[in-house]
């Protein structure tokens, strides 16, 4: 998931096809098997469950809108700075979890804290200062928080869903719409779709490849059995990867103050991730005493 902001800044490319190539080339990749291996499930989804269905393209939408406002943040502002926008996920998942009536434990909550805090100090500057310099400074940390939220009922739609549906149906349904919601964007704005450079191309291949099939995919894969506030606190870990691979990649330096940050970031996933597993230890030693005795 780190290569995605890294990858977008590198390539000379409109944002929205950018993000229209990354899930049209994923679907091109799981569609043939999403068709042979999942069409029994796909054809009882459209005659018996089309609410699971209609929740796969409600999620597909948010992954358009997602991608639609992420993606430009990257190209208006830092790496560091727009993966820690989009990376406040957790809180709006968290929201989303306790409005629909789940008891978040208390270090759930602590962990969450500590992490997004950790993530805003992470881009070694204050937003309100760095924001001021441009109004595409602004502009992007604005879309990379309207796509943090997007992201977060992506995920709240993607763990429910997955409690019926296979990892690859899911995803090839999910890129469909996406991608199909991303082009229909760029043919009414008048995107470019394909004059790119042989490296654009290059860096599109690698979006498509890591933080969607790699990145993406394997989180779809794991809704199922980790819960979508979980998940999302995990991937903020996405903030150090991205702002190391900036400065790699793209000579983006990171600035010293955002050291502090990473750390407290990472005591935060760490927080989450211990507070999740003993939970979990709880769980199955309360389930294991009830079950009846021979």
């Amino acid at each position: 998931m780190s290569t995605s902001a890294p990858l977008i800044a590198y390539a000379a490319a409109p944002a929205l096809a950018l993000a229209f190539w990354r899930n049209a080339l994923s679907l091109a990749v799981l569609g043939p098997a999403a068709a042979t291996r999942g069409r029994a499930q796909f054809a009882d989804l459209v005659a018996r469950d089309r609410r699971t269905l209609g929740v796969c393209g409600l999620s597909g939408l948010a992954l358009a809108v997602h991608f639609g406002t992420w993606v430009p943040s990257a190209k208006l502002t830092t790496v560091a700075t727009a993966t820690a926008l989009v990376c406040t996920t957790p809180i709006w998942s968290a929201m989303i979890a306790t409005a629909q009536g789940t008891r978040l434990p208390r270090v759930t909550w602590i962990g969450i804290t500590i992490a997004v805090v950790g993530a805003v100090l992470a881009t070694g500057a204050d937003f309100a200062v760095s924001g001021s310099l441009t109004g595409g400074a602004v502009l992007g940390d604005v879309l990379a928080l309207i796509g943090g939220v997007a992201g977060a009922v992506y995920f709240a739609l993607g763990e429910r869903a997955r409690t019926v549906v296979s990892t690859t149906v899911y995803s090839s349904t999910v890129y469909s719409v996406c991608a199909l919601a991303l082009l229909v964007v760029c043919l009414a704005t008048g995107t470019e779709m394909v004059d790119f450079p042989a490296m654009t191309w290059l860096a599109i291949v690698g979006t498509t490849v890591f933080p969607q099939l790699l990145g993406h995919t394997m989180v779809n894969y794991s809704l199922r059995r980790v819960s979508a506030t979980t998940v999302n606190v995990l991937l903020l870990l996405e903030v150090p990867g991205a702002t190391l691979l900036g400065w790699l990649l793209i000579d983006q330096l990171p600035d010293a103050r955002s050291v502090p940050g990473l750390a407290i970031l990472t005591v935060g996933v760490a927080v989450v991730m211990i507070g999740a597993a003993r939970a979990s230890r709880a769980t199955a030693i309360e389930d294991a005493a009830q079950q009846p005795t021979l």
